[in-house]
C-alpha cells in the first residue's frame, strides 16, 4: 500500500514538474516575441504615423511607404482563406468520417503529413509552372492566393481531422439512432463541435503564409510597385468585382526583403517600420479569428 502510494505522489509530483515547465517555456517565448516588437518598434518609430501607410515605395527612404504592400497583403490573405478554408476542410471531413481505411487512404493521410514540412521554395516552384506557365495566370493576385493556400492547406486538414476526431461518438450515435444521415450528422454536429479547432488550424495556416516571401517571390512578385490592385467594390451592380485577382502585386515581406537589401541606414529604418506593421496586422488576423473561435464554442451546450 505504501510503495503504491508514494508511486501515486511520485507520478503527482512528476505532472508538477512538467506544468512548471511548460509554464517557464510559454513565459520565455511570449518574452523573446514581445522583445522583438519592443525592438522593431524602437527601431521604426520615427516611420509610423499615417503617411507611411498611405505612401508608395520609394527611392527616397523618408518618403517611401508601405501602401502597396498591405493591401496587397491583404488581398492575398482573403484568396489564401477563402481558397484553404473550404478545400481543407472538406478533405478532412472525407478523410476522417467518409474514407474508407484501407492502404490507400493510409497512403494519403501519410503524404498530407508530410507535405506539412515541405520547404515554401518548393511550392513556389509548384506555383510557377502550375498556376503561372499552365493556367496562364500570371503574376498575379489569385496564383499568390493560390500558392500560399496550397502552402497551409497540410495544416488546415490535419487541425481539422484532430478537431473532428475529438467530437465524442456518443453525439454521433445519438443523431444516427434519431434517423439523420451521414451528412446531417456532419453537418449538424461534427462540424459545429468541432469548429473551435478548425479555426485553429487556420490561424496557424494563415499566420504562416502572411510572412512568407520564397513562394511568391518565385512566381514573379514585384518589389517595387506605384499603384493599387484594381478595387473589389463598385458603385454599379453587382457591386463587386474580380478584376483585382488578375492584378500584378507586391507584399510586405517582399517590401521588407528590398529595403533591408539597401545599404541606406533610412531604409532599414522603414523595414523595422513595416515589420511592426506585419506583426500587428497577424496579430489583428489571429485576434478576429480567436474571437470567432470563442463565438463558436459559446453557442455549444456539452
Amino acid at each position: 500500500m505504501r510503495a503504491a502510494q508514494a508511486g501515486v505522489e511520485r507520478r503527482k509530483l512528476f505532472d508538477k514538474l512538467f506544468v512548471l515547465l511548460g509554464l517557464v517555456v510559454l513565459v520565455a517565448a511570449f518574452a523573446v516575441l514581445f522583445a522583438l516588437f519592443l525592438d522593431l518598434l524602437r527601431q521604426g518609430a520615427p516611420r509610423l504615423d499615417w503617411d507611411f501607410l498611405t505612401s508608395y515605395a520609394s527611392r527616397k527612404p523618408e518618403q517611401a511607404g508601405i501602401l502597396a504592400a498591405w493591401v496587397g497583403t491583404s488581398l492575398i490573405m482573403v484568396v489564401t482563406a477563402c481558397v484553404a478554408m473550404p478545400v481543407g476542410v472538406a478533405a478532412a471531413i472525407y478523410l476522417e468520417e467518409y474514407a474508407p481505411k484501407n492502404w490507400v487512404t493510409a497512403i494519403i493521410e501519410i503524404n498530407v503529413t508530410n507535405l506539412a514540412g515541405v520547404p515554401s521554395i518548393i511550392y513556389g516552384l509548384l506555383a510557377l509552372g502550375l498556376f503561372v506557365y499552365k493556367l496562364g495566370l500570371g503574376q498575379s493576385i489569385l496564383a499568390a492566393g493560390l500558392t500560399l493556400a496550397l502552402l497551409i492547406l497540410p495544416i488546415v486538414i490535419v487541425a481539422t481531422r484532430e478537431a473532428v476526431r475529438a467530437v465524442p461518438r456518443p453525439i454521433r450515435e445519438a443523431a444516427y439512432a434519431l434517423g439523420a444521415t451521414r451528412w446531417e450528422v456532419t453537418a449538424h454536429h461534427v462540424l459545429p463541435y468541432s469548429m473551435g479547432g478548425v479555426l485553429t488550424g487556420m490561424i496557424i495556416g494563415l499566420s504562416r503564409a502572411i510572412g512568407e516571401t520564397a513562394p511568391i517571390i518565385t512566381i514573379g512578385a514585384l518589389s517595387f510597385i506605384a499603384f493599387l490592385p484594381t478595387p473589389p467594390l463598385t458603385g454599379e451592380f453587382p457591386f463587386l468585382s474580380f478584376a483585382w485577382l488578375k492584378d500584378a502585386f507586391t507584399a510586405m515581406p517582399i517590401q521588407m526583403f528590398n529595403w533591408v537589401s539597401r545599404p541606406d541606414p533610412g531604409f532599414r529604418v522603414n523595414a523595422a517600420a513595416a515589420g511592426a506593421i506585419l506583426l500587428g496586422m497577424t496579430l489583428l488576423m489571429n485576434g478576429i479569428a480567436i474571437w470567432l473561435r470563442y463565438r463558436f464554442r459559446k453557442k455549444i451546450n456539452w
